[in-house]
């Protein structure tokens, strides 16, 4: 699933239940779990050498991850002071993908690097088809606008 996703949906959980020992297990929980919606993202044809790896990081860092970023400062920040609960949301929401980056673009392969990307590639349930895979993640933060 994109950070645009991941990254609102960790501040959001994060704004709404100031106990970071009950909020940041649910963020990561929130992670996989969005995973398991069928989605696009921007790794989309790693697996089958469709894409390059270079591409999905560019794509990643200039888009993904600065709207990501962008979303949670408009939902989250703007017109209010600093609050850091939706930032360290938005960071543990992101902090499977942070931890994935070596396995997937520097081939860091230790035992549980291998382990932690087996079960995070086993959540993912990815769709080729931009629109159906897109429709989730805009929900997902759609609704997160409606609830905040």
């Amino acid at each position: 699933m994109l950070s645009i996703a991941h990254g609102p949906t960790g501040a959001f959980i994060a704004s709404k239940i100031n106990n970071p020992f009950i909020s940041i297990p649910l963020i990561l929980a929130s992670h996989f779990l969005e995973d398991r919606v069928p989605h696009w993202d921007v790794g989309q044809g790693l697996t089958h050498q469709k894409k390059s790896k270079k591409s999905a990081f560019l794509q990643e860092l200039f888009i993904d991850f600065p709207l990501s970023f962008l979303i949670v400062y408009l939902f989250f920040q703007v017109g209010r002071p600093f609050d850091y609960r939706p930032w360290l949301g938005w960071f543990f929401g992101l902090l499977p993908d942070f931890i994935e980056f070596p396995y997937l673009f520097l081939n860091f392969r230790g035992p549980l690097m291998k382990k932690f990307a087996a079960f995070h590639t086993w959540c993912h349930r990815s769709t080729s088809n931009k629109f159906w895979g897109l429709l989730p993640q805009f929900l997902v933060i759609l609704l997160i606008l409606l609830l905040k």
